[in-house]
C-alpha cells in the first residue's frame, strides 16, 4: 500500500488532503471534526484584527443541473478573537499532533503588526505560517488581502518581515486576480517564502435577480463583488499551478488550491506541481467525509501506478506544459465516428457544420440521413465533435501517422530569423 504522507518545505502530514482556509476551518470543534474523518491537514481561518461579516454572504452558480458547480462569496476573515483561536489551535493541536495546523495571517503591511501575530500563533504550536495575500473584496479595500497580493514589492516585503520572526515555514497564498501570478510568486520567493498556496477566490459577481434587480447575493438591497471558487476555477488554477512550477526563478513547494473536488483533481494538481493540496467548496458542499473516497482512490491509482509514494506524482506533467510556440505544427490527429455507437443525434454535425470545419458529411440511405462520416483530409482535429458528443465511445481522436519531421512555431521562426513565441520573449 502506498505512502500517502507528503512534507511541504518541511511541514508534515499524513496525506495531501487539507482543509483551506475558510467557513470549513473556523473553529477547533470543526478542525478536530475534520481530522477524525481523516484529513490531513488544515490551514486555519485566516487570524487577524476580528471583523464584523453581513449577513447573506454566499451564492452559487449551477448549470447544466449541476448544483454548486461555482461558488461566491462576500464573508471575511475571523471574526472571533484572537484569544480564542489561538486557545481552540493549541487544543487542537494537543490532541492531533501529526496532523497539520497552518495558521492563515492577515494583518496591516506593517513590519511591527506581523511581527507580533507571527510571534503569538507560534507560541501555540502551528507547524507553519500562510500569509493571506489574496483575499479580493472587503479586506482589500483596508489595504490588506489582494491589496497587497497584487503588488509584488508589498508581498516581497510583508514575506521578507514574516521570516523575519518565523520560526516554522512560511507559505504565501497569491491571489488570481493578476495578469501574471509568477511574477508575485517570484516576488515571495525572493522574499524568503519556503512555499507558496494558489488559488484564492476569483473577483466576481455571482448574478443579478432579473425580477427584483438585486444582486445575488445582496444585503439590505446593496451588494458586492466577492470570491468566486469551485469546480468551474479548477482550469485557471491548475494553469497558475503550472506555470509556477515550470518557473526555475520560482523553485519552491506548491501548495495547490481551486475546484479541487475529488481524487483525480489531486492527481491533476500534483502531477502539475503541487506538493499537496486544499479543498474548501467540495467539503462546504459535501461534508469532511469527502475525503474517504479521496484517500481511498488516490492509494488505489498509485498501487495502480507501481508507485510507491504520492510524494512520486509531484511534477511528473511539468514538463509537458510549455508554450504554444514549442507545440508541434507537423503533428496531426483526426476524428472518426463509430456508427455502430452513434445514436444519431447529429451533435457533432452540427457543430462542426456551423462553428469549425465542416468535414462531418451526414451519409443517405433508402430512408434518408442515417450515418455519418469524417472527411479526415479536411478534418483539422479541433476535438470539437467528441466534445459535444453525449456517448463515450462514439468519437475517438485518432492520430495520423506524419512522414514530416516535428516542427515548431520557434524553430519555424528561428530558421527564418524571426520573432519567436515564448513566455520569456513577450517579458524581455
Amino acid at each position: 500500500m502506498a505512502d500517502l504522507s507528503i512534507n511541504l518545505a518541511g511541514i508534515k502530514s499524513p496525506n495531501p488532503f487539507w482543509l483551506a482556509s475558510a467557513p470549513p476551518t473556523n473553529s477547533g470543534y470543526q478542525v478536530q471534526r475534520a481530522f477524525e474523518a481523516g484529513w490531513g491537514g488544515a490551514v486555519w481561518k485566516t487570524l487577524g484584527e476580528p471583523i464584523l461579516n453581513v449577513s447573506s454572504r454566499f451564492a452559487a452558480v449551477s448549470f447544466n443541473g449541476q448544483r454548486v458547480a461555482g461558488f461566491n462569496n462576500i464573508e471575511l476573515i475571523t471574526d472571533r478573537p484572537l484569544e480564542v483561536n489561538l486557545k481552540e489551535i493549541y487544543e487542537t493541536k494537543k490532541r492531533f499532533p501529526n496532523h497539520a495546523i497552518i495558521a492563515s495571517l492577515m494583518v496591516e503591511p506593517k513590519q511591527e503588526k506581523w511581527h507580533e501575530i507571527v510571534k503569538r500563533v507560534e507560541d501555540v504550536g502551528v507547524d507553519g505560517l500562510e500569509l493571506n495575500f489574496g483575499c479580493p473584496h472587503g479586506m482589500a479595500e483596508r489595504g490588506m488581502g489582494s491589496a497587497s497580493g497584487q503588488v509584488p514589492e508589498l508581498v516581497e516585503k510583508q514575506t521578507y518581515w514574516v521570516k523575519e520572526a518565523a520560526k516554522t515555514p512560511v507559505i504565501v497564498k497569491l491571489t488570481p486576480n493578476i495578469t501574471d501570478i509568477t511574477v508575485t510568486a517570484e516576488a515571495a520567493a525572493r522574499g524568503g517564502a519556503d512555499a507558496i498556496s494558489m488559488i484564492n477566490t476569483i473577483n466576481s459577481l455571482a448574478g443579478v435577480d432579473i425580477n427584483t434587480w438585486d444582486t445575488i447575493p445582496h444585503v439590505g438591497g446593496k451588494g458586492a463583488h466577492g470570491g468566486y471558487c469551485g469546480p468551474a476555477v479548477k482550469p485557471i488554477a491548475l494553469h497558475m499551478v503550472g506555470d509556477c512550477a515550470r518557473n526555475p526563478r520560482i523553485n519552491i513547494p506548491i501548495s495547490g488550491i481551486g475546484g479541487i473536488s475529488n481524487w483525480q483533481n489531486v492527481v491533476e494538481f500534483m502531477l502539475m506541481g503541487a506538493t499537496g493540496i486544499q479543498v474548501c467548496t467540495a467539503v462546504m458542499h459535501h461534508g469532511f467525509r469527502i475525503v474517504e473516497d479521496m484517500i481511498e482512490g488516490l492509494s488505489n491509482y498509485l498501487d495502480e501506478k507501481g508507485l510507491a509514494s504520492a510524494m512520486d506524482l509531484v511534477g511528473k506533467s511539468v514538463a509537458k506544459y510549455s508554450d504554444w510556440g514549442d507545440l508541434d505544427l507537423n503533428y496531426k490527429i483526426v476524428a472518426r465516428i463509430n456508427n455502430d455507437v452513434c445514436i444519431n443525434c447529429n451533435k457533432c454535425h452540427i457543430a462542426c457544420e456551423d462553428t469549425s470545419h465542416q468535414c462531418i458529411d451526414m451519409l443517405k440511405d433508402g430512408n434518408g440521413y442515417n450515418s455519418l462520416k469524417v472527411r479526415e483530409e479536411d478534418c483539422v482535429g479541433c476535438n470539437l465533435c467528441s466534445i459535444v458528443c453525449p456517448v463515450d465511445g462514439a468519437i475517438d481522436m485518432v492520430e495520423i501517422t506524419n512522414e514530416l519531421p516535428p516542427m515548431t512555431w520557434n524553430e519555424r521562426q528561428a530558421a527564418l530569423g524571426g520573432v519567436s513565441c515564448s513566455t520569456e520573449t513577450v517579458k524581455k
